[in-house]
């Protein structure tokens, strides 16, 4: 494991040290002031920091693994879902065995939230927790590399430029996701691509199939390593995506002036407005873990593309969208089922969805539809 050591998570023999730290990181302490308090806080930092490291260290005492820092954050998680959806429903369990460990591949909506509820979907199905992948593009401080590894996260290398560096980078996440699924029997979620789907478009980058043949025995085939990395595709929608004005003010911005510029705490607003903000109702589907005879990387994006997409559950939020684009109602199958969207489904939701519409700039208008009709665009094409 020792070759790891630069991007795995930490072990519980870190745990103390690692809360140490945090305890005495005045960034960190700063930014649990900003986030309880808001940004005037700041103001009062020096009186208020010592309360803050105080109420950790608290808390913290009842923290001696990972084990029990993720009992934690569970309880806060399920607050959060209680305070900020309608309901969390799950399907496809069944197909999988709790004993087992696999490597989930799923669609990608929202920095924290998308491996958080299928984290939980797990853990309440008697699973084993996830490692979960996050950029190094997010962890630009100290402190939130700290958290994250403590939360099970391990790093994708996504600063490096040369070609070189790449490879390299690419061949060690390669050997830890397959050590961590075959070797240590964990749970591992990677997203479908880099980046979030912003424009509702859920599509598998080939190169994270390629990434992970990195590590295929020579002469071994392709169709065997992808059954026995015991890859299972995931599909996660939600009703609402909290940061749906975000980016259709981006998508816009960049189709009219060529390219976008993100601003230095835009990931760290994107995630605090994804755990708070309101979601509806959410669905995580598990497909069927990957195996068939694939004779190339393009051949296992297929499959894993097409069953996300068959297994999303279409909103009435997504309806609404595609009927004010395309001026009709969609005769669409709302998932794998047979059930479609009644006039009444769709009466219900207008008044919500069209306050929220109301609150975009109408120039962006089009593209902020677009991002909630594309998933039943897909659906139609597939049917």
């Amino acid at each position: 494991m020792s070759n790891f050591d630069e991007i795995r998570p930490y072990n519980d023999d870190e745990v103390a040290e690692v809360i140490a730290r945090l305890l005495q990181d005045r960034e960190f302490l700063d930014a649990i002031l900003r986030v309880k308090l808001g940004p005037v806080a700041l103001k009062f930092a020096s009186i208020l920091r010592p309360l803050v490291r105080y109420k950790l260290k608290q808390a913290a005492s009842k923290i001696h693994s990972v084990s029990d820092l993720q009992a934690e954050i569970e309880g806060y998680l399920v607050k959060a879902l209680d305070e900020s959806s309608s309901s969390l429903t799950v399907s496809g369990l069944e197909l999988l065995d709790n004993k087992q460990s696999y490597l989930f591949i799923s669609n990608h909506r929202d920095i924290a939230m998308d491996p958080a509820v299928v984290n939980l979907a797990l853990y309440r199905a008697g699973f084993g927790t996830l490692r979960i992948a996050i950029g190094d593009n997010l962890l630009t401080k100290p402190f939130a590399s700290d958290l994250m590894r403590l939360n099970k996260s391990f790093i994708v290398n996504r600063s490096a430029t040369k070609p070189r560096e790449k490879l390299k980078a690419a061949k060690l996440l390669s050997a830890y996701i397959q050590h961590s699924v075959a070797n240590d029997g964990e749970n591992v979620w990677i997203a479908q691509r880099e980046g979030r789907a912003k424009d509702g478009k859920d599509r598998t980058n080939s190169a994270i199939i390629s990434m992970l043949s990195l590590s295929k025995s020579k002469g071994q085939a392709l169709a065997e390593f992808i059954e026995q990395s015991r890859i299972v595709p995931v599909t996660i929608s939600y009703e609402y995506d909290p940061c749906d004005a975000d980016k259709a003010r981006e998508l816009y911005l960049k189709d009219a002036q060529g390219a976008y510029e993100k601003g230095e705490q835009e990931d760290v607003q994107s995630i605090a407005r994804g755990i708070t903000g309101f979601k509806g109702h959410i669905h995580v589907a598990f497909g069927q873990p990957l195996a068939g005879d694939y004779e190339d990387s393009e051949a296992v994006t297929a499959e894993l593309d097409k069953q996300i997409l068959s297994n999303y559950r279409l909103q009435a939020s997504n309806a609404i969208a595609y009927e004010l684009l395309e001026s009709e109602a969609p005769k669409v199958k709302v998932g794998a089922g047979s059930k479609t969207f009644s006039e009444q489904d769709l009466s219900r939701e207008r008044q919500v969805f069209n306050a929220r519409l109301a609150t975009i700039p109408t120039e962006q208008q089009a593209t902020f539809l677009a991002s909630y009709a594309n998933p039943v665009r897909d659906r139609l094409a597939a049917e």
